[in-house]
């Protein structure tokens, strides 16, 4: 048996142009973090030759082309697992919910990581992520970036840069734990009690990158990955909080359904209650707000937002991981 965790993340900047049509052109930059809410892959080996997978559903089959979940078919075909083996997905965070969270990604990350395993081969995180996009974007035509694949694989906060020739530079922002627990204090999770189906936001917001009608809101947002690393390196972390306001308010333009009249009356309530900034998680339309809150200003921020669930948080540094490994026979029948 073997276990695999993997991070979901937080994106602070720079969203929208892990796309291909974006970094394509010019190249793309995103900022984020992963956070102590994982994915659970727990892979065992069976004594017979059934793929057994247990999600929020269950298949039975005899094969990988039989498998509905086409995640989890493209795993097992890019790791050549054909047979003999059982899947069990474990979340802290339902994926029916819809988090904004980079669920999705995370759960290819982490498949591919304990898939790999299983055949006895450790990948790098850069090949690890490399992989799950190939399997999202290209296989499964996922209207989504590359970012999400890249704080699975790598944890901690880093610095994404999206290259024109499809290479992926990371830069780990340095920070010792005082500097880590004073900024992740400060940034709070609340659900919208909305559901995020990110499909039709995320075709919408690419199909205008790919007619460049958003690139100038886009290269805006890119810049401001700069300016978001300088507040957290300088410890000027209200800086982060009006930084991640001014992205918000540019984030809403890239797609019609980003945010809606519930999202934005959460916002405002939590803007008047001493809330910095903030902004929906992933591609909108519900799931989490991420708010930066000044530490005096939360207990007020938590009242005005009482009728929605706050979930804490801390960040991690490690990313997808093996946590549990038993493979083989370490004993035999008398």
């Amino acid at each position: 048996m073997l276990i695999t965790r993997t991070p979901l993340r937080i994106s602070l900047a720079g969203g929208g142009t892990d796309f291909r049509d974006f970094y394509k052109v010019e190249n793309g930059m995103v900022i984020s973090a992963t956070i102590d809410k994982y994915i659970y892959l727990v892979v065992n080996e069976r004594y017979d030759d059934k793929i057994y997978l247990n999600y929020s559903k269950k298949e039975i089959v005899d094969s990988p082309a039989q498998i509905k979940h086409e995640l989890v078919r493209e795993a097992l075909n890019m790791t050549q697992v054909e047979k003999g083996v059982e899947i069990t997905c474990l979340a802290d965070i339902p994926s029916e919910q819809g988090s904004g969270l980079g669920s999705s990604s995370a759960f290819t990350v982490g498949l591919l990581n304990v898939l790999f395993q299983y055949n006895g081969k450790q990948l790098p995180a850069d090949i690890l992520a490399e992989k799950a996009c190939m399997i999202e974007i290209e296989r499964c035509r996922k209207h989504i970036g590359k970012q999400d694949q890249y704080a699975a694989a790598y944890g901690g906060i880093n610095i994404f840069n999206f290259n024109k020739d499809e290479s992926v530079a990371v830069e780990n922002i340095p920070l010792d734990d005082q500097a880590i627990e004073a900024l992740d204090s400060r940034l709070l999770l609340f659900f919208t009690n909305i559901p995020r189906h990110g499909e039709a936001i995320l075709k919408e917001q690419e199909d205008n990158i790919a007619q460049r009608k958003k690139n100038d809101v886009l290269r805006k947002m890119r810049d401001q990955v700069a300016e978001i690393r300088k507040a957290i390196v300088s410890g000027d972390f209200d800086d982060v909080g009006r930084i991640i306001n001014e992205g918000w308010q540019m984030k809403k333009h890239l797609a019609a359904p980003i945010t809606n009249s519930e999202i934005d009356k959460m916002y405002l309530a939590a803007i008047d209650a001493g809330a910095l900034g903030g902004k929906i998680c992933g591609a909108g339309g519900g799931g989490f707000l991420l708010l930066y809150i000044p530490l005096a200003k939360q207990d007020s921020v938590r009242a005005a937002l009482k009728n929605y669930r706050e979930m804490p948080f801390r960040f991690e540094k490690q990313g997808s991981a093996i946590i549990f490994n038993m493979m083989g026979h370490p004993w035999k029948w008398g």
